[in-house]
């Protein structure tokens, strides 16, 4: 094994350089993992602009969803995690703490030790600077350092790599329509922003046997609005050039979505119009990042009349990441239609322009290989 790692570091703002560093000596509790595949998020995007988020933290190395094999594993952390060297394995984002009122009660990811959003320190794959030691905190390089706290699943050797990078977007999908919005059999739900997290809830809303699944777009990607058809969807509808609302009930016999889903990156009228489109006692899920800006016009008489649940998400817990990648390798979904680029280690920023600047509007799931 070699001695060290070439990764691809976020310098600062819209810039990436090629950078290698020593690999760390492995101990008891931790390990190594060399990286398969990392997908992109709009996370990953969002920090590296270094606007909204991302600002302060210093060069870093991206990306947080992570497939790859074991390398180097210590004695105490194979038995924590029933693991062995040569196990291939997704490895979430989080290393909360362990022992918080969050962590106790099954809820690691709201953890303030792995809050990169949070006021104190913290660490957390994708996110943490290199200025920490041993500096491999993120999936854009060939090596990925375990830390003792690290979430980690084994997969099997035959699921496709860039399908199992999907496991983020759809173990959201599944806690936020299965668990949050208690979307089953006979439901109802409006999914605004068919982006992978989009898509990731149309999955989940359709192995939860939800009767009418609906997907709002804009009329500029007509191949994310396709793939969402070819996941399950219902009903789509062009968000820019029809009311969403108004198609919502006359798919639902008037009665508006039981659950609706915004993910919407940085448009705040898309919370006034999932307010419009649930129904009476719904469920309205805000997931999408308005990027710092207020919700103007929100409806709360509307929110009140109906008696309906607002509720913010974000992550994801252990047993939802499971459940995903059983789905992933159940092969009931084309999921292959969801993985449109593939990038190489030194094609890093143009994997992240991609996706923040979507410069091919076919781009759904972007996935970077870090091995030459």
């Amino acid at each position: 094994m070699s001695t060290s790692a070439r990764a691809a570091v976020a310098v600062e703002a819209l810039r990436t350089e090629l950078q290698d560093f020593s690999l760390p000596e492995i101990g008891a509790d931790d390990g190594l993992l060399q990286v398969e595949v990392a997908g992109v998020c709009g996370t990953d995007w969002e920090i590296y602009r270094r606007e909204s988020r991302g600002r302060g933290l210093g060069p870093l190395i991206l990306g947080h969803e992570n497939i790859g094999r074991i390398v180097a594993l210590g004695e105490r952390a194979a038995e924590r995690w029933g693991a062995s060297v040569g196990d291939r394995v997704a490895v979430e984002e989080f290393l909360p703490c362990g022992h918080c009122r969050f962590c106790l009660s099954g809820r690691g990811w709201l953890c303030d030790k792995t809050d990169s959003r949070g006021a104190g320190p913290f660490l957390r794959y994708g996110s943490t600077p290199t200025t920490i030691p041993p500096a491999l905190w993120g999936g854009f390089g060939e090596y990925l350092y375990l830390h003792p706290n690290s979430l980690i699943h084994r997969l099997s050797d035959d699921l496709p790599g860039e399908q199992a990078a999907l496991f983020v977007p759809l173990s959201n999908g599944i806690r936020w329509v299965a668990e949050v919005g208690k979307g089953g059999p006979g439901g109802s739900i409006l999914v605004q922003g068919p982006g992978q997290h989009g898509l990731g809830c149309v999955v989940a809303a359709k192995a939860a046997g939800m009767e009418t699944v609906i997907v709002s777009g804009l009329s500029h990607s007509p191949y994310r609005l396709e793939v969402a058809r070819a996941l399950g969807a219902d009903l789509t509808i062009e968000a820019d050039r029809e009311d969403v609302a108004a198609r919502v009930r006359d798919a639902t016999g008037g009665r508006g979505a039981d659950i609706v889903v915004d993910l919407a990156p940085g448009a705040t009228e898309t919370v006034e119009i999932a307010v419009d489109a649930a129904a009476k006692t719904g469920v309205v899920i805000l997931a999408g990042s308005k990027h710092g800006r207020a919700v103007e016009g929100f409806s709360n008489d509307a929110t009140v009349r109906k008696e309906l649940t607002v509720r913010g998400v974000r992550g994801r817990d252990y047993a939802s990441v499971e459940r995903a990648l059983d789905l992933i390798a159940s092969r009931r979904f084309p999921l292959e239609l969801m993985c449109t680029h593939t990038f190489g280690l030194s094609e890093t920023d143009k994997a992240l322009r991609l996706v923040g600047e979507r410069w091919d509007r076919a781009a759904i799931h972007v996935n970077v290989v870090p091995a030459p």
